[in-house]
């Protein structure tokens, strides 16, 4: 819930409140406030395969380090950083290639219409900035899209019962049991 609300909150201040001073650093702040909500999110979540939930932890990593690595080298805000040089999107992506990666586990699982939209959704955004591909007004319609749809999948997995969402904890002993054999 944590990562939408940032995530929405600074999609909002970018599409509504763009050109004013303060929306960088508020960027920064919300972008402090999504990954630490996708860090406890990455904790929680229950994948069945092990493999995958390591691999979107290390691309939460990896993204989060990008994100430290450019704040410090760069005199801009992070986020005006990464609009003027797109380039830097193959760090930061990466935190972006977690949360799609929830997105996609999400869709398998519960084949919810918000996560099936999702997970093309923000690979296309950041890959279509990254080459340059998609117009500032069609960059502004996916931003504000995702931002719903993202409001829209933490709304619905706050009023999801619990036991559904955990699932079959079965399933860990049976995996654990086939990686002993």
């Amino acid at each position: 819930m944590i990562a939408a609300l940032s995530f929405a909150l600074g999609a909002f201040l970018v599409l509504k409140f763009g050109d004013d001073a303060f929306v960088p650093v508020a960027l920064n702040i919300l972008y402090v406030c999504f990954s630490a909500g996708l860090a406890v999110s990455l904790l929680t979540i229950h994948i069945y395969l092990a493999p995958l939930h390591r691999t979107l932890q290390a691309f939460w990593l990896i993204g989060t380090v990008a994100a430290i690595a450019i704040a410090l080298t760069h005199r801009e805000p992070l986020a005006l950083t990464i609009y003027h040089q797109p380039i830097t999107i193959l760090g930061v992506g990466f935190i972006f290639a977690a949360l799609t990666g929830i997105f996609f586990k999400e869709t398998f699982c519960f084949n919810r219409l918000e996560t099936k939209l999702l997970t093309p959704l923000i690979p296309l955004l950041l890959l279509g900035h990254l080459f340059g591909i998609l117009s500032v007004a069609l960059e502004q319609v996916l931003l504000g899209l995702g931002a719903i749809l993202f409001v829209v999948f933490a709304l619905r997995k706050a009023v999801q019962p619990i036991p559904p969402d955990i699932g079959d904890k079965s399933v860990f002993a049976y995996l654990k049991q086939q990686a002993v054999s």
